[in-house]
């Protein structure tokens, strides 16, 4: 029997705690311990159940209020709390100092960040790995700094998927219902008292309609849609029922929600409570790319700009981040399917369709003309790009070249921000009072002076404080393991050893990530024998605590967890080595702080980033890598050990693995375990703990979200905000760039390289000498204005490729009938060895990014 209608009974709370509502309704008390303390203090069984302030509220009986409210200690330290929020709410933080301490630079008023999944945390489960992860910690640090980002996102009714295992060890999701009532969410209201809705048109069907809840994450505000309500008919109601699920054309209804949707709840957003509208667009990779297509039909529509002025006009405001490193991790869509969304009758009605297909073309050597290509359009539509590590960069260069392919991949105009983790999520504040109790301030702007003070931490408080946290992970992992396999049908008679699984004086190597096979959950598996002789080593034992979700979809993924799973059940081994289901944000908090190493082998270079070690290192962990996503370039050797990587042979070759496996093993029987278990005097491993520091005080500040935040802002959002005002200062400002932009393309094919001479050189020329270049070259109809003449000079292989160059722009000394010029430089040569050059022209305008935007060249 089913009820006819459904309301949600909030609790009355007295009026001397009325605050811990207001305090629940804010997720900054998902990383604020005497936020957490509170509620704690409420019911510390419960709490410790749940960690859900909501439901805490919602449970604890009357009694309890009574009591509470006659505790004038526990009123005082509510009020206490409730002030420190509204300070850090409405307070100056680093982004009001900095930009009044430059106000010659273009900060943006406001910044709109798009993500299909945000992880903020275990009660709003809204995300599925690393990217949602990453787009919560990217809000939570702008929160802590001040910057004026609004997230955009979908509120999915089923969320990700909870993951369990069979008895047999394979996979079983499943999908529990979520209330928006019950989350911390507020819905959007006009005026009125109405919900706020947005409509989208749908081809042949009714409206799209969504209703806009409200989650607080600190000071800023995400925006999340939801399409489950009475007005929409029934298959729309569907549109936003789970993340990453349904078919190809649920996919696509779903990002035209979060791109075309969001952008219009943006909207009514600023006009329902008066919110700056924001300057730059932010796509947090391509799955939001349709934002584009909606700002270009906004622009034509309310005023005269044709289709490449409104284009012109958003590229200028627009970032696309990338985070895969393979093509199939990016949306394809049939072109046929999204000429059938986006024609007149579709989301975005004056906006040509063929222009649209346009920008998603596979219009390159290798690409596929039958699809649509997200990453493509979200690169075509934002003038400014990037990956997520330095490798990811060069690996996001190479895999995009075929969009510049006039360009070296070096040119290619995708830069890298290397992700960051929001250390007070993550961090254990255990950890964190090291540093405190040296006198660092923990929520200053100095960062760098915070993670220094951890070399001043006696040894002996450093490793009192790891044992603490590796027990703690040993009696959650208990905890769920126990769990586990009552739900894989195992009875408590049978589960006596569990009480004796792990131990908090072992090395712990923890693992956790999602499972596509580059990421190899099983590497460790490939010599069992040797695997259990370092988990069972008599003297140096070793014990892994490993967890991880494969994609409902991925059979293969479920194989590696059921081989991992089948492994760690044998009665010789179980207890030391465990696999956690459900790998989720409550189940790392606890994982992170309590692992002494951080295991990742990935197949070099498909890691984009991979953020879990970085929470692991702020946390006294050491890495234990292969050297790819950020590890490759910020390595250092007392930060960890890096895995050799067999990177000549093929990817999934036995071989590969075999070589990268016994790399491991070898690393852990000979130096990892060795190190950890070398204890001085005091029972401290001095060699480890100098690791444990050095890694602190030396990659602790630039694995934080708020130094990624703080280069997004200085390298991205305001030069981007800088050319939207500019092209805004002027009248017909981006109607003109556009005119520029197609009279150069149209006028290319007349521009050449006609001659160069080199003066002052010969076969062999000594260090020191000079260099003199002419250039002679045509420009057609263009003018030198137009273009710049480069000389690109370096040191060069035997094949005559450059290996090292540098650009030395040309200088115009005469000009001729016909459009001709010449154009002279001169360089010094500076160094020794096989030395070579060539001269390019390339297109130049105050409001390009870099050379290769239009993707045209004329080379000599």
């Amino acid at each position: 029997m089913r009820a006819i209608r459904r309301f949600t009974v909030r609790p009355l709370l007295p009026e001397e705690l009325a605050a811990l509502g207001e305090l629940a309704a804010n997720l900054r008390w998902s990383w604020h311990p005497p936020t957490q303390a509170l509620f704690e203090e409420i019911d510390p069984e419960l709490w410790q159940e749940v960690r859900d302030p909501l439901r805490l509220l919602g449970e604890a009986p009357a009694e309890r209020w009574r009591e509470l409210a006659a505790d004038a200690s526990y009123v005082a330290r509510v009020a206490e709390v409730r002030a420190d929020l509204a300070s850090y709410l409405t307070g100056e933080r680093w982004y009001q100092r900095a930009s009044a301490a430059a106000p010659e630079e273009t900060w943006p008023a406001s910044i709109a960040y798009f993500s299909p999944e945000f992880g903020i945390t275990a009660v709003l489960p809204q995300y599925s790995g690393g990217l949602g992860i990453l787009a919560g910690d990217h809000l939570k640090a702008a929160s802590d700094l001040g910057a004026p980002i609004t997230g955009v996102g979908l509120l999915y009714k089923h969320g990700y998927f909870r993951q369990a295992l069979s008895h047999e060890a394979w996979q079983l999701e499943s999908y529990p219902v979520l209330d928006p009532d019950g989350l911390p969410l507020s819905l959007l209201r006009e005026e009125d008292g109405a919900p706020a809705v947005i409509s989208i048109r749908m081809p042949g069907a009714p409206d799209l309609l969504a209703r806009i809840w409200v989650a607080a994450v600190g000071r800023v505000p995400l925006l999340l849609l939801d399409t489950d309500f009475e007005d929409n008919p029934g298959q729309h109601r569907l549109v936003t029922d789970r993340l990453y699920g349904g078919n190809t054309e649920h996919r696509l209804r779903q990002e035209l929600l979060l791109g075309v949707g969001g952008v219009r709840a943006l909207r009514a957003w600023s006009r329902i409570t008066g919110a700056p509208e924001p300057e730059v667009f932010h796509t947090n990779e391509g799955h939001a790319g349709f934002l584009g297509i909606e700002r270009i039909r906004e622009l034509t529509a309310q005023g005269d700009l044709d289709f490449a002025t409104a284009l012109e006009v958003g590229r200028t405001s627009t970032v696309f981040t990338t985070h895969t490193p393979v093509p199939a991790g990016i949306d394809r869509f049939p072109r046929t399917l999204v000429e059938q969304y986006l024609g007149e009758q579709g989301a975005t009605p004056g906006v040509p369709v063929d222009q649209v297909l346009a920008l998603g073309a596979e219009d390159y050597e290798g690409g596929d003309p039958g699809v649509f290509n997200m990453a493509v359009m979200g690169f075509r539509l934002a003038q400014r790009a990037n990956g997520v590590s330095q490798l990811h960069g060069h690996v996001s260069r190479g895999m995009f070249n075929g969009l510049w392919p006039a360009f070296d991949e070096a040119e290619v105009p995708i830069s890298s921000i290397t992700n960051g983790v929001h250390a007070p999520t993550w961090v254990a504040p255990e950890v964190a009072g090291l540093a405190s109790a040296q006198g660092a301030d923990w929520e200053g702007d100095d960062t760098e002076a915070f993670w220094a003070a951890f070399t001043k931490v006696p040894g002996p408080d450093v490793w009192r404080t790891k044992r603490l946290l590796r027990e703690r992970l040993v009696a959650d992992a208990r905890r769920r393991l126990r769990r586990s396999w009552e739900e894989r049908g195992a009875a408590p008679a049978e589960l006596a050893w569990i009480d004796d699984a792990l131990d908090p004086d072992v090395l712990t190597i923890g693992f956790a990530r999602r499972v596509p096979s580059y990421k190899r959950l099983t590497l460790m598996l490939r010599d069992p024998e040797r695997l259990k002789s370092l988990l069972l080593h008599p003297e140096r034992p070793v014990q892994l605590v490993v967890a991880g979700k494969a994609h409902p979809a991925d059979d293969g993924g479920k194989r590696l967890i059921q081989e991992l799973v089948r492994f760690a059940d044998a009665e010789d081994v179980r207890h030391r080595i465990v696999f956690l289901p459900n790998y989720d944000i409550s189940l790392a908090q606890p994982l992170y702080p309590g692992c002494d190493v951080w295991l990742n082998n990935p197949l070099r270079p498909y890691e984009a980033c991979g953020t879990s070690g970085m929470k692991a290192a702020l946390n006294g962990g050491l890495n234990l890598s292969i050297l790819d996503g950020w590890w490759d370039e910020w390595y250092e050797p007392e930060f960890g050990w890096p895995i050799p990587s067999a990177d000549g042979l093929d990817d999934y070759s036995d071989k590969r693995d075999d070589l990268e496996a016994a790399a491991l093993y070898d690393l852990i029987e000979n130096e990892v375990a060795p190190r950890f278990y070398d204890l001085d005097h005091e029972g401290v491993p001095g060699r480890w703990v100098e690791m444990l520091r050095h890694t602190w005080a030396n990659l602790g500040p630039k694995v934080l979200a708020t130094r990624m935040v703080r280069d997004y802002i200085a390298q991205l959002y305001a030069p981007a905000a800088a050319n939207a005002r500019t092209l805004a200062a002027t009248e017909d400002g981006a109607r003109q760039l556009a005119g520029w932009k197609a009279r150069v393309r149209g006028a290319w094919p007349g521009v050449r390289v006609e001659h160069v001479e080199a003066v002052g050189v010969g076969d062999v020329t000594e260090v020191g000498s000079r260099m003199t270049v002419h250039s002679y070259v045509a420009l057609g109809e263009l003018g030198p204005d137009d273009v710049e003449v480069q000389l690109v000079h370096g040191r060069v292989d035997a094949e005559d490729a450059f290996v090292e160059s540098t650009t030395t722009p040309l200088t115009r000394v005469e000009s001729y009938d016909g459009g001709r010029h010449r154009f002279d430089a001169e360089i010094e040569l500076g160094r020794p060895g096989p030395f070579g050059y060539t001269v390019r022209v390339v297109p130049r305008h105050p409001l390009l990014v870099a050379p290769a935007e239009l993707g045209v060249v004329a080379l000599a």
